[in-house]
């Protein structure tokens, strides 16, 4: 599906559950080359070297550069070191549980939303702008974003945040065009990552997919799912998608409310 060697940047990977990983995975398996970026190496010592789920020879063979997204020096730098590339994957965004997420909305902590807003969603135009020049051939840009039509309970500011980063994603498919880059995003159900545990109320969340979504969700086993979507979306078999918002969810965001008796799979 990928072009033989070609090299995708995938940022936001903390383990083995994170969606980067799933997604770097796949991009591997159809014939890419994946960098990855984290935060700092305390992150990747903390949680992805510790992990059970991945082997050290798994471990050895990821390509791993460090790039805090909201330091523009470090985001122009960490491109400038990779050199051509022809996708980029954002899968990064934050929240301060204790500020930003929970039973209130109103908050006065304007220094974590400043910094939640920041992370999770300016930083893809930073990425985007010097990654740019990296896709010389024209490329792709795919973030993923989570059900922002819809007000969550104790999703909060993130909800807000998934609402401007999809804004953004048009925006920056209208400045792009002319570069030949696409940008998108993916709208994912909910899955089981570390960042997911964060989230108050995620069980909640899910059993509203499970109650709702024509096609079951799983929120383990679909992340493969969704990197599915982010690969099709890299490759050059959607070279005319662009500032588009695709839905991965099992269907739930089509319907109106839970499905009844008879809709379950099986009757």
């Amino acid at each position: 599906m990928l072009p033989q060697g070609s090299t995708y940047v995938v940022m936001g990977l903390l383990d083995p559950e994170s969606i980067a990983y799933a997604v770097g995975q796949s991009i591997v398996q159809h014939g890419g080359r994946v960098v990855y970026t984290m935060l700092n190496p305390t992150m990747k010592q903390l949680f992805l070297d510790r992990s059970p789920k991945i082997t050290q020879a798994e471990r050895d063979a990821l390509t791993i550069e460090y790039c805090d997204v909201t330091k523009e020096d470090e985001v122009k730098q960490l491109f400038e070191r990779i050199g051509p590339i022809d996708g980029v994957v954002h899968s990064i965004a934050f929240a301060n549980p204790r500020t930003l997420l929970g039973q209130e909305l109103h908050t006065h902590a304007f220094v974590d939303l400043k910094n939640s807003f920041h992370i999770s969603c300016v930083s893809l135009a930073t990425v985007t702008e010097f990654a740019q020049p990296q896709m010389r051939n024209g490329g792709s840009v795919v973030t993923l974003t989570f059900a922002s039509q819809r007000a969550f309970v104790y999703y909060n500011w993130m909800g807000v945040n998934k609402a401007a980063l999809e804004a953004l994603v048009r925006a920056l498919a209208r400045r792009h065009g002319k570069d030949a880059v696409r940008v998108n995003a993916v709208s994912a159900g909910p899955l089981a990552t570390k960042a997911a545990t964060t989230i108050p109320g995620f069980n909640e969340m899910v059993n509203g997919w499970t109650r709702a979504s024509p096609i079951p969700w799983d929120v383990y086993s679909d992340k493969a799912e969704v990197a599915n979507m982010v690969l099709l979306l890299l490759s050059p078999y959607t070279k005319k998608v662009t500032g588009q918002v695709i839905h991965v969810d099992g269907g739930w965001s089509a319907v109106g409310n839970d499905l009844q008796p008879f809709e379950q799979p099986g009757q």
